[in-house]
C-alpha cells in the first residue's frame, strides 16, 4: 500500500491528509533523515524553501527522492502565479509529476481526487 509523506506547517496539510484515510508519515525537523524504501505521494504547503527544509533533507537522504511517485501541493490560489510554487519546484527540480493542487485543507472532491490518484498509483 502506498504512503503518503507530508510536511505541514500549520495543520491545513495535516489536516487534508487526515480526511484522506491513507496510510501516512509526517516530515518533521527531527524525523526528516527518516529512509524509505518504499514509492510514497508527498504532499507539501507552499513555503519559501527556508521554511521546509525538512522537505528537501527528506529527499537528499538516502535513495528517498527515487521512491517519490510524484508530489501534490496545498495553497492560498489569492497567491496566483506563486500558488503551491513549492511542490511545482520539487515536481521540476526532483523530475516527478505534479499529481495535485488544492487550496488550504481541500474539499472533499480534493480528498477524493488524491485518494483515486493513490490507488491509481498502486497498480
Amino acid at each position: 500500500m502506498m504512503k503518503i509523506v507530508y510536511f505541514s506547517l500549520t495543520g491545513q496539510t495535516r489536516r487534508f491528509v487526515k480526511k484522506t484515510g491513507l496510510d501516512a508519515f509526517e516530515i518533521t525537523a527531527s524525523n526528516s533523515f527518516t529512509d524509505f524504501d518504499e514509492p510514497y505521494v508527498l504532499i507539501v504547503p507552499t513555503y519559501e524553501k527556508d521554511v521546509v527544509t525538512p522537505v528537501f533533507d527528506f529527499l537528499e537522504n538516502g535513495r528517498n527522492a527515487e521512491f517519490c511517485a510524484g508530489v501534490a501541493g496545498g495553497g492560498n490560489r489569492n497567491f496566483a502565479e506563486l500558488f503551491v510554487f513549492t511542490a511545482k519546484d520539487i515536481a521540476k527540480d526532483y523530475h516527478v509529476p505534479l499529481l495535485y493542487t488544492f487550496e488550504f485543507n481541500g474539499t472533499e472532491e480534493d480528498v477524493k481526487y488524491i485518494q483515486k490518484v493513490v490507488k491509481s498509483l498502486e497498480s
